[in-house]
Parts: C-alpha cells; structure tokens; sequence
C-alpha cells in the first residue's frame, strides 16, 4: 500500500524562534497558536524570520475547532496546561511528539521527564540530553540540529575580539556563565550581543536575520555556557566559518574537537590562551574556521534535519 505523501497538519507552539523556523523547512503545513498580545510561547509568524507559505497561524480560542494530524509541543506549560484547556478530546488523542530542547534543569542525571506517555514521541535535541534525561517509557528520538544561514555569510576574521551570544545572560547567571564571561573579558577583548546585552556592557540584541553576518567579522566564537543544550549560535557561528572556542561540558564536548575545529577545555586558563593565541594568528583562526564549516556541513546541515523530522512526522502518523 502506497504511504500517504500529502503535507501533514502540524499543530506547534512558537518557544524558540529559529528553531521553529528550522523546523519548518521540512514539507508540512505548520499551525502555531497564538493569542492577544503575542506574549512568550504565542509569538506565532512575529518577528523578522522569512516565515514560509507553510507556517498558518491559529488564534488559541480556534484550535479546538480545526482538524490537524500531529501535535508537536515544545513547552511544559503547553504539555500539561494547553493540551487540556485548547484541545478537543480528540485532538489531545492525535499522534504527539514531545520537542525537549534543554537538558534536565532539576538534577543532572536523576530527573524523570514530565511526558510520561508510551504513545508520545520524546524528541531529544542533541544526544547528550538523551542520555542525561530519564525518559522513563516515553519512546525517544534524537534529532540533531540544522541550520541555514545566509549565503553571503562567510567568515573574515578582521575583528581580532571574540563574540559571545547569550541572551538574558545577567538574569540567568552561573547556568549560562555570566561569571565565567565576567572573568574571560578582563583577559581577552570579548563582544557580547544578545538581549539585555547591554547590562554587562554589551552590545544588544541583533537580529536573527542579521546575526550570521555580523559574527562573521570576529576572530573567533566563544561560548562560556556550563549547562544547556547546544546552542544554535554555535552552530550558525559554525556554518558561518567561525573557529569554536568554550567549556568542555554537554553536547559540545562532542562537537569541538581541539586543534580541528576551535578549542574546548574546563580550564579557563587554557581557554583564554588559546583565544590569545587566535587573535594573535589570524591564519590559524581561519584554518580553524574552516574546519568548523565543514564540521557543519556534514552534521547540521537543513536538509538532513529536514529529513529526519519529515521521517519522524511520517511515522507517528503511519
């Protein structure tokens, strides 16, 4: 019997910006719930993503009434709150898949997952969260990250600094490394752009379609993160042409290979001589670089990305 090919109803949240963009590179119409205001997790099509024809918008109060195929949350507050308040009872017995985009916040390696469901599918962004989360029975997927950015984007190198990208990094602390940016940037000229940047002295926030080539200048990317998921400024600083340099913890330890590609250790002594060393040799920095791309290319490319959710859509639809 032949499978079904039409482009499936896909009903999602708007939680992280360009990783719903990503996402919706692969061949489905996306539905994402609004509400009044655009507040956190409602943003819908906002902000100044080339959105495809593919992305709908879907006003909170109109879900119950629309037909979709698949349910994708991204939030706890829409796995445990709007799945009963927004949906039908039958909605809520559509196929469902679980998009876990952070390790686990409330033990490192002992927390139960709060979609205890054997019908859903847990998606885990990178295999470091898989193995540190306790996803009990739920079934898992790994899908690791794609990105996309512009073609013009190719790293220069001309700006011998670093630049970091978090946002909120003064409210959300030791987590992120604020600390550890506070101590690397008396030692090492560093950038930092991101929202409320401007608290610690940076820049401020740039746009995500400006972004990529803003990076492209810098010497090198530095990412002062202990504890998250693989950020995906990282990984478009990598297709960028950016050599990689941060703490050897979580998914990056995997991605960052020293010497290849960028620099990883958890002595930031040693971080902060290999980021002098980089700006005092621009040829090493682009050599670096250039690993870091091809690295890119062959692990976070959008079409395997785009591939890998079309399969995992596919068959939780089958």
């Amino acid at each position: 019997m032949m499978r079904n090919t039409r482009p499936l109803r896909v009903l999602t949240w708007h939680v992280h910006g360009n990783y719903l963009y990503y996402l919706t590179q692969a061949p489905h119409d996306f539905h994402v719930v609004t509400k009044r205001g655009r507040p956190s997790g409602y943003a819908g099509r906002a902000g100044v993503l080339p959105w495809g024809a593919n992305v709908h918008e879907v006003v909170a109060e109109d879900v119950a009434s629309n037909e979709f195929d698949v349910v994708v949350y991204q939030q706890r507050s829409h796995w445990e709150h709007d799945r009963f308040e927004l949906l039908s009872d039958a909605q809520r017995r559509l196929p469902r898949v679980y998009i876990e985009h952070d390790p686990p916040q409330e033990a490192p390696f002992a927390q139960r997952h709060w979609v205890d469901d054997g019908g859903a599918l847990l998606v885990h962004v990178t295999p470091f969260n898989a193995l540190m989360w306790d996803s009990g029975a739920t079934p898992t997927r790994v899908i690791e990250h794609g990105v996309l950015v512009p073609e013009g984007a190719r790293y220069t190198g001309t700006t011998p600094r670093g630049i970091v990208v978090v946002n909120h990094l003064r409210e959300r602390g030791r987590r992120l490394g604020a600390d550890v940016f506070a101590q690397v940037r008396h030692k090492v000229p560093l950038d930092l752009v991101g929202m409320e940047a401007q608290s610690l002295g940076g820049i401020g926030e740039i746009s995500n379609v400006e972004l990529a080539q803003f990076v492209s200048r810098y010497r090198f990317f530095f990412n002062p993160i202990r504890w998250t998921s693989l950020g995906l400024a990282i990984v478009e600083a990598m297709m960028v042409g950016l050599p990689i340099v941060g703490l050897a913890t979580t998914e990056l330890a995997s991605v960052i290979r020293d010497g290849e590609n960028g620099f990883v250790d958890t002595r930031i002594d040693r971080l902060v001589d290999c980021m002098r060393t980089l700006i005092r040799e621009p040829a090493l920095a682009r050599r670096l670089g250039e690993g870091a791309r091809r690295g890119a290319l062959e692990r976070f490319s959008i079409d395997r990305f785009a591939h890998d959710w079309d399969l995992a859509l596919r068959e939780v639809t089958a």
